[in-house]
């Protein structure tokens, strides 16, 4: 072949690669060196390309036509989760070649296949030579992700052209020294410096710059004038301490995220060395944003009736809309979303308790399911309960029919805030879920005593609980009794495993996906019940089995898995598949509510892009390997 037309067929070759990620964003000398240095081969159906028994891989390959199926190799035979079908633009195997081990998996030919082939050498030196082909091949599923998020962006660029990004750092937000006094300060020296700088809290540090504490224009009101304080006392004795502090590296997401959480109006910033460097207020990150944390935290905090609260759950919709737009990631956008709507709830909670005489009662309002995990969507209904000491003075059925039509009265007000009533009745107005610590222990061990499948099903999403209002101490000593007796309960951690197998990733053998075939739900994909579930489920069982008490999925995974010994790496491919199948939830359900339907969590496959679709695969993957963990640590057939 002669110089032109080799180059004309290089030139045709890298057209194609330029179509599929990661080589769509490679640097041009190193998409030169990888064209220069593949060649093609020709695989018949049902022919080998790789398999174990060769050893270390001697090529890298790209489908460039037909389909190559990955098939599970080795002793153990997991029949539905023994396949991965790659299509044009998918390479393979990447693990294998970049250890220097054999493959785990046989690759075979599905159909009349064509691959690029890149020897074994010259893959190595692609990373060295393209920094964006070192961390796809390092961080497969993080890198496409990223990709994703980029184009969800551009998708979304006209949407929030007034706004600025909340993914900004603090220390980009920073605009000024910081002010401070030393925590000896006379209060009234404070007091002045505070009203001198006309800034709205003064920070409180050490000698070396450190913040120990700080003090707010409202705590002047309450600590300071209505307590007639001696201000030649020292500032330290009515500041807060510990102050709420941030890296500067820390986003605008994390502040918002942190004054959601615990009711505050100011963020102090610190350096490496944890120097204050700065101030960030609610007013800083309301400037990023139409509707801002500022304006519905002060809604929800002022809200007199539930016709205001109502309000401020329609701007907490469209923040997170906005935050979607502007490309948050999953797992911050849900505890976004959480974090206000517990302020939400809180506040529904707390008007309640102006009509309803609770006083001298321990009892804790527990939220359960996605509201337990901090995973809540924009399509979410209510998962609640009480629970409760008895008093020695009172007579339990008189008490708890009070707690009864309290539960009753906020339960429909959250309904009416767009929570919609439980169909299968798992609120707190159920008399089966506003318990006393005795029976919730009772319902807890019967489940366990007798894990038959309905007790299963009440533990999927039960042992999820955590305290929205209340008595947290009641709440914490029920988890660490519960955590004990699972984790010495074999026989129960095992069935719980059995039941997170039920359900396995939808991934065809030959087709990338199986999809519903159901009339009513032609095509689609239930990423609920066939996607986030299945790493719900199994870092649940992770959870229960390694005593960790957090209850949302990643920090399960992240915790239960380094305690068995999972590699890092691992276990950050499978918090990203779970984050992005969040984030095609979040979506989807954004998508539907713009066009005036309800939100749900299906969606059609066909419909997504290309770098989408493979996306999912991925993840569907990752969902794969952390159910075959299941079944191998725990020997179900």
């Amino acid at each position: 072949m002669d110089t032109t037309a080799s180059d004309t067929l290089i030139r045709t070759h890298l057209d194609f690669l330029r179509r599929h990620a990661p080589f769509d964003r490679m640097e041009p000398e190193a998409l030169r060196f990888l064209g220069e240095r593949m060649s093609t081969g020709f695989y018949p159906a049902e022919s080998e390309i790789l398999v174990p028994e060769d050893g270390p891989p001697r090529f890298f390959y790209i489908v460039y036509r037909g389909k190559v199926q990955a098939r599970q190799a080795g002793a153990v035979s997991v029949t539905e989760y023994s396949t991965l079908t790659l299509g044009p633009g998918e390479g393979f195997p990447i693990g294998a070649i970049s250890a220097g081990r054999p493959s785990t998996n046989s690759h075979v030919a599905v159909e009349d296949t064509y691959c690029f082939q890149l020897p074994a050498a010259d893959f190595l030196r692609l990373q060295e030579l393209s920094p964006s082909f070192q961390i796809f091949c390092t961080r497969y599923i993080a890198s496409l992700m990223s990709q994703s998020r980029e184009q969800l962006q551009v998708q979304f660029a006209q949407r929030a052209t007034e706004q600025q990004t909340m993914t900004t750092s603090l220390a980009n937000l920073v605009k000024k020294a910081p002010v401070y006094v030393s925590p000896t300060l006379a209060t009234r020296a404070a007091l002045e410096k505070m009203a001198e700088a006309s800034v709205g809290c003064m920070a409180v540090a050490d000698d070396d710059g450190k913040p120990v504490g700080v003090l707010t224009q409202s705590d002047i009101l309450k600590r300071i004038v209505l307590t007639g304080y001696d201000l030649a006392r020292p500032i330290a004795e009515v500041m807060t301490t510990p102050p709420h502090t941030l890296s500067g590296s820390a986003t605008a997401y994390d502040a918002a995220l942190e004054m959601a959480t615990h009711g505050v109006r100011h963020i102090l910033v610190v350096d490496s060395e944890d120097r204050l460097k700065g101030v960030v207020s609610e007013r800083d990150l309301f400037a990023l944003q139409r509707i801002g944390l500022r304006q519905i935290r002060s809604g929800i905090e002022s809200a007199a009736d539930i016709e205001a609260l109502q309000r401020a759950s329609r701007d907490i919709r469209q923040l997170a809309l906005n935050l979607l737009a502007q490309g948050i990631g999953a797992e911050q956008l849900t505890q976004f979303i959480s974090a206000l709507n517990d302020a939400l709830t809180r506040r529904i909670l707390e008007l309640n308790l102006d009509r309803h005489d609770l006083y001298g009662i321990e009892y804790a309002w527990l939220a359960f399911g996605s509201e337990g995990r901090h995973e809540q969507t924009l399509s979410t209904d209510q998962d609640n309960g009480i629970i409760y000491v008895l008093p020695e003075w009172a007579d339990k059925e008189p008490l708890k029919l009070r707690l009864l039509e309290f539960a009753r009265d906020v339960n429909n007000d959250l309904a009416a805030c767009g929570f919609p009533l439980c169909e299968g009745n798992i609120m707190a107005s159920n008399p089966e879920l506003c318990l006393t610590v005795d029976e919730w222990r009772e319902k807890f061990s019967s489940w366990i005593r007798e894990p038959h499948p309905e007790a299963l099903l009440n533990a999927t999403i039960f042992f999820d609980f955590r305290v929205l209002y209340g008595d947290e101490k009641v709440a914490h000593q029920l988890r660490h009794w519960l955590l004990a007796l699972t984790g010495g309960n074999p026989a129960f951690l095992k069935a719980m495993a059995t039941n997170a197998l039920d359900v396995a990733p939808p991934l065809g053998k030959i087709r990338d996906f199986v999809t519903d075939d159901d009339p009513k739900h032609p095509g689609t994909i239930d990423l609920k019940k066939f996607g986030a579930r299945l790493f719900v489920d199994a870092a649940r069982v992770l959870a229960l089995r390694t005593g960790v008490e957090a209850t949302s999925t990643v920090q399960r995974l992240r915790q239960g898995g380094s305690r068995i010994g999972m590699p890092a790496e691992e276990l950050a491919a499978m918090a990203d598949g779970f984050h992005f199948i969040q984030l095609l939830r979040l979506r989807h359900q954004h998508l539907d509510t713009d066009h005036g339907a309800p939100g749900d969590n299906r969606v059609k496959p066909d419909n997504l892009n290309e770098l989408d679709r493979r996306i999912l695969k991925e993840a569907f993957r990752q969902a794969r390997k952390i159910q075959l963990r299941l079944k191998l640590d725990y020997q179900i057939s």
